[in-house]
């Protein structure tokens, strides 16, 4: 990818066009010293309202103190900050015990954070139907902007419908003193929105879930030259920095638009939910969000790559229909699979919601076929090389082998699999299962 500069202005025009047609979030400012300015800016999109921080340690440290400061002396009436200890996770008891505190006070909640406490926030404020602001301390992931929050209920991750910020504070300088790890994760889930793309590419072409233009290039029209220097993320130089938060921010936006996580989030981030499902710690410590999607990013870049490789256009349709599992059949390999417990429930309803009857299959195969040469081009125009993507992530200072996050390759093979059954969402799984080539392909993956 060619670097490209982003200068301010360009940003700020950028975002501008968003808000304008942005349905919850009213006021953005991304800028170098924007803590200071959060009395004003909290103000201006509230009013006399009054404010509660919440935060956890570190992001209260980080910037909470500075947040708090400046809305003092604005002249906002304050509660005292809420701050989650050090075991916070983005789960529902912790939304229940954040509402609980909210619920308290009649003051605007102040999310100052990065994933957890946003969602937290978002989900809490959501629930006792208020807005609130979100001051980003890291380029960590695109849900600042987003419609939704994804939180862990019942063993399952799930995105819970929520309207997104009014209003949105990026501190550059704090941003770029977030541990280089937080930002490299935003990277990755920049990134990942290559395939995504491709993924909702293919449920449109198979009659699943069309494209909307203006969203689609919300995220897909500048992605190239917000991820053109992964190194400038490594480094903490604000040009590339601003880059980014602002490719995070326009895939939020894109979400809120749609009302949907579809236009940034595809196969890739199935790997990540399901493993987030999974519970599953690399030392001890829950890999970042950005991290498990980079690998999966990887993970789905090497199908398609073994895919894109068939002529599809040969397609013997009935035979695919022939071999296609009936619904007794496939819920007895969930059960097999995942057990009996919340988990298996949710891929049940999941699977069952998307398993099409063998006349709708035929129809639909019969569309790929017929579609092929086209579709397998602007398939290939969209996705990164899987080789190039690597280099981008190893540059960015992202894991690019699933060992790097605690995933070995056996269980990764079994990952794409279980990935499949957890969600309702068309993607490239989905695409390999219809055409009878999921296990095929699986070979040739991992034949290296």
């Amino acid at each position: 990818m060619p670097t490209v500069r982003m200068e301010k202005s360009q940003a700020d025009a950028m975002l501008d066009r968003a808000l304008s047609a942005a349905r919850d979030t009213r006021f953005v400012r991304v800028e170098h010293g924007a803590c200071r300015e959060a009395g004003r800016f909290f103000a201006s999109a509230f009013g006399g309202a009054s404010a509660v921080i919440v935060a956890d340690g570190n992001t209260f440290q980080a910037a909470g103190g500075a947040v708090l400061e400046s809305l003092r002396g604005a002249g906002i009436v304050c509660d005292a900050p809420f701050v989650f200890g050090r075991d916070v996770r983005a789960e529902f008891v912790f939304v229940e015990k954040l509402q609980a505190a909210l619920g308290a006070t009649a003051s605007l909640p102040v999310a100052v954070g990065s994933g957890t406490i946003n969602d937290l926030t978002k989900l809490a404020a959501h629930r006792l139907g208020r807005p609130y602001l979100a001051v980003a301390t890291a380029a960590s992931m695109d849900g600042y902007t987003a419609f939704g929050a994804s939180i862990t209920h019942n063993g399952s991750k799930q995105t819970f419908e929520c309207a997104a910020p009014r209003a949105v504070l990026a501190d550059l300088e704090v941003i770029a003193h977030a541990p280089r790890a937080m930002n490299a994760s935003g990277y990755a889930d920049l990134l990942a929105k290559g395939v995504a793309g491709a993924d909702w590419i293919l449920a449109d072409a198979a009659g699943e879930e069309p494209i909307a233009p203006a969203v689609w290039d919300t995220v897909q029209a500048q992605l190239p030259a917000w991820c053109a220097s992964a190194g400038g993320v490594a480094r903490g130089e604000p040009d590339f920095l601003r880059r980014l938060v602002v490719g995070l921010m326009m895939s939020g936006f894109a979400m809120q638009a749609a009302q949907s996580s579809r236009p940034a989030s595809g196969a890739e981030h199935q790997f990540s939910h399901l493993w987030d499902m999974q519970h599953h710690l690399h030392d001890g410590v829950a890999p970042s969000h950005g991290f498990k999607v980079g690998i999966g990013t990887l993970a789905s870049l090497d199908l398609y790559q073994v895919l894109l490789r068939r002529d599809f256009a040969r397609l013997d349709v009935a035979a695919a229909v022939d071999a296609w599992p009936s619904w007794e059949q496939v819920a007895s390999r969930i059960r097999v699979l995942f057990g009996s417990d919340a988990l298996a429930q949710k891929s049940l309803e999941e699977t069952g919601a998307k398993h099409p009857s063998a006349d709708a299959l035929r129809a639909q195969l019969c569309r790929l076929r017929d579609g092929w040469p086209a579709l397998r081009t602007r398939l290939e125009r969209q996705l990164l090389p899987f080789r190039q993507a690597r280099a981008l992530l190893a540059e960015a200072g992202c894991p690019i082998r699933p060992e790097q996050i605690g995933i070995s390759s056996e269980r990764l093979r079994q990952s794409y699999e279980l990935a499949y059954y957890i969600r309702r969402r068309f993607t490239v799984l989905d695409f390999a299962m219809r055409t009878g080539m999921f296990a095929e392909a699986l070979d040739e993956v991992f034949a290296g």
